[in-house]
């Protein structure tokens, strides 16, 4: 069953977070992964921890969970750490 995931994210630091995303992005092909949206969050109802979003689609939730634990992805936490301020969710 296809899996989502869901960041959510403040900026810390724009140029921090573009080299973040530039080499983030490369580490989605190997799973299957891709971008459905990202962008500012509009809020219809309630409120908004994070001022952000982005929706990331994989195949399966095996898939997801070995994207975010790869040694790929795990080496630029860092960097992400730098940029911005998130969450991520798996759905």
């Amino acid at each position: 069953m296809t899996c989502l995931v869901i960041v959510e994210s403040n900026l810390i630091d724009l140029e921090e977070l573009a080299k973040y995303s530039e080499q983030a992005v490369k580490t989605l092909a190997a799973f299957d992964g891709h971008f459905i949206t990202k962008g500012d969050v509009e809020v219809l109802h309630g409120e908004a921890a994070f001022g952000k979003k982005a929706v990331i689609q994989f195949p399966n939730k095996d898939a997801a969970r070995n994207w975010y634990e790869s040694d790929a992805y795990q080496a630029l936490i860092p960097q992400r750490e730098k940029g911005m301020k998130s969450q991520f969710h798996l759905v």
